[in-house]
């Protein structure tokens, strides 16, 4: 009997380790990029705005609103987290913000899906849709912690591109033309159109000329941070030239009434169809 009930005690502490070990386990909360994510839907969501991010001209749930091959990481590098070239990190904080372009307040998910149309040469994903909820996820999840600093001039983060104080006047098409031979084309192809790698940089699979980095002088300070990659040595000087050349070549024709999508799809409260 004694024997009996001491190999009971000792399965019930067993159990007992058991669960322990379990419940730890589960406990162990995801991360992402090296941190934690919030437990429970809020992070799965932030991991599919990662997600969407990184993949958004052939993810299922994005593939269908962008009309290039350009992704959110093509301009926003290393997903959003890279420390000049158009981070994400604080973005949040910023909004709603004033939209000179649109001469409207405007909240962080009306930016986004103004991406989609301009420099993804898409359509605007419905406000509130899944897809448009998971990258605002993400986004205010890289500035968690930091201070509200709301913009009243222009919607942009703490963080944004600094611009170059060069007149983009200046700027030599003809030098940028050198400079794209000898410090880009191995990458974006002689005829500037990519690779499975490398991003187009014009052509009908880029940019169209209503994006942000279709003005000159947005590319150029854009370029100077962030090109070439690991290796960012421009000059001012050469950013904007290399700038200029870039942007005269051809590329979509922005017209906003091309990228809205049917007025019943402009927004959408937990919706479900067109995820």
């Amino acid at each position: 009997m004694a024997t009996g009930l001491l190999a009971v005690r000792c399965l019930a502490v067993l159990c007992l380790v058991v669960l322990c070990l379990v419940g730890s386990v589960r406990a162990e909360p995801a991360t992402l990029a090296g941190r934690p994510l919030p437990p429970g839907p809020l992070g799965e969501a932030i991991m599919l705005g990662a997600a969407l991010v990184r993949d958004t001209s052939t993810h299922p749930l994005t593939k269908a609103y962008v009309g290039n091959r350009l992704d959110c990481t093509s301009c926003h590098l290393q997903n959003g987290t890279h420390h000049s070239a158009a981070p994400f990190v604080g973005v949040a904080t910023a909004y709603p913000a004033w939209a000179p372009r649109e001469g409207r307040v405007i909240t962080l998910e009306d930016r986004i899906l103004n991406c989609f149309m301009r420099s993804e040469n898409g359509v605007r994903p419905p406000l509130g849709s899944r897809a448009s909820v998971a990258i605002a996820a993400y986004i205010t999840w890289l500035s968690d912690g930091q201070p509200i600093k709301q913009n009243p001039e222009h919607s942009l983060g703490p963080n944004a591109t600094e611009p170059l104080t060069i007149d983009p006047t200046a700027a030599d098409a003809a030098r940028g033309a050198a400079l794209y031979a000898d410090r880009c084309a191995h990458c974006h192809g002689d005829d500037g159109w990519g690779d499975d790698d490398s991003p187009p940089v014009w052509g009908p699979d880029s940019y169209n000329n209503g994006a942000g980095l279709g003005r000159v002088a947005k590319l150029a300070s854009w370029l100077k941070v962030a090109m070439p990659p690991d290796d960012e040595t421009l000059t001012a000087r050469e950013a904007i030239d290399l700038a200029a050349f870039v942007n005269s070549h051809e590329r979509p024709v922005f017209r906003l009434e091309d990228h809205l999508p049917p007025a019943e799809r402009l927004g959408e409260y937990n919706s479900a169809d067109g995820e």
